[in-house]
């Protein structure tokens, strides 16, 4: 017992030692970080299934984050009686009290879900009065719970993708430092991915399929909501039917790249801005030239140059695997195939 006590104490002062914006060790137990998932309370069952307990909300988004190919189940916690103002263009601006929970997965099969997964971790973004506080859970091999990690860490994962073919990799879990990197906004956390235009797409619940803004309005969650179609809607990237080429490569662009490529975000010096809202070209990057991009320009002039994906800065970067070149800096390893094709096509288009 005395030897558990030792470990769990360790942890902590290494967790409290790592300081950035919006982090702070509270003497007060009670808002310590827990060192196990399941003290939280977040699933009911076995907590591999990943049943949301009640008052836990699953949810999706229209197009997510790229990260090494790995599946992700979302989930939020707003605090009872609380609620959400609606924002067309924003993050939505959680309560205080508020979870968002995310765990990272492999299905075994990407063909056939019945052969089951690998959880790999879970992130937790926790809304405190002094801000938005991040904490990192590493699922052990058991698969039965998720520990407390603040160095990250490195792990090998094999399986089948969506070709048939077996794919094997490295996949690195942050350190807690490194979550600065994509979610500081003018040296302050945020989330990155619930908003309207991400929200708003359909949702299998227990009790059936349902629009999630739907959902959250009638739950009495979403305040001051308008009509339903004159919500924004972020195009889903890799179906067609839901927005055209160039539509769903901003979207792309916008979840990938623009939470540090925004005129608040960590790379907001580059002038380089990727948002969905931007309509200034230079801004988006046409016949832009790099501010400081060193080797990572790839000899190339322009961020994107009109009908020539082959000499655009942007396509360079989203290609390579090299740290000192790749985007985004933190959190792949691999190069999503799919989605610089996406963003190739659309460039050479124009």
């Amino acid at each position: 017992m005395k030897s558990k006590l030792f470990v769990v104490s360790c942890v902590l002062l290494v967790w409290a030692s790592f300081s950035f914006n919006s982090i702070h060790f509270s003497e007060n137990q009670a808002t310590a970080p827990k060192m196990n998932l399941s003290e939280y309370g977040f699933f009911v069952g076995k907590i591999e299934d990943q049943k949301p307990a009640e008052g836990i909300i699953p949810y999706s988004l229209n197009t997510p984050l790229f990260s090494d190919y790995a599946e992700k189940l979302r989930f939020v916690k707003i605090p009872s009686g609380q609620t959400v103002n609606y924002n067309a263009t924003e993050v939505l601006d959680f309560p205080v009290g508020t979870t968002i929970i995310k765990t990272f997965y492999y299905p075994h099969d990407f063909r056939d879900a019945s052969k089951g997964r690998r959880l790999m971790e879970t992130r937790l973004l926790i809304h405190e009065e002094s801000g938005w506080k991040a904490l990192e859970y590493v699922w052990n091999d058991e698969q039965t719970d998720a520990i407390l990690e603040v160095a990250g860490d490195t792990k090998e994962i094999s399986y089948v993708y969506l070709d048939g073919k077996k794919r094997t990799q490295q996949y690195s879990v942050p350190n807690l430092n490194q979550c600065k990197g994509c979610h500081n906004r003018e040296e302050k956390m945020t989330p990155i991915g619930p908003s309207v235009r991400q929200l708003n797409g359909e949702f299998a619940y227990q009790n059936g399929s349902e629009n999630q803004l739907i959902h959250w309005q009638k739950t009495g969650i979403l305040k001051d909501m308008p009509e339903l179609k004159d919500c924004p809607k972020l195009a889903v990237w890799n179906k067609p039917e839901t927005g055209s080429l160039e539509e769903r490569s901003r979207a792309w662009l916008d979840i990938n790249c623009a939470h540090c490529h925004n005129p608040k975000g960590p790379a907001m010096t580059s002038g380089l801005n990727l948002s969905i809202h931007e309509n200034n070209l230079t801004a988006l990057g046409f016949d832009k030239t790099p501010v400081a991009a060193g080797r990572g320009s790839g000899n190339r002039d322009y961020d994107i140059v009109r009908g020539n994906p082959d000499k655009s800065i942007l396509i360079y970067r989203m290609e390579s695997t090299d740290p000192g070149i790749m985007m985004p800096e933190v959190g792949r390893k691999t190069t999503h195939k799919e989605g610089v094709a996406l963003v190739r096509d659309w460039i050479k288009s124009l």
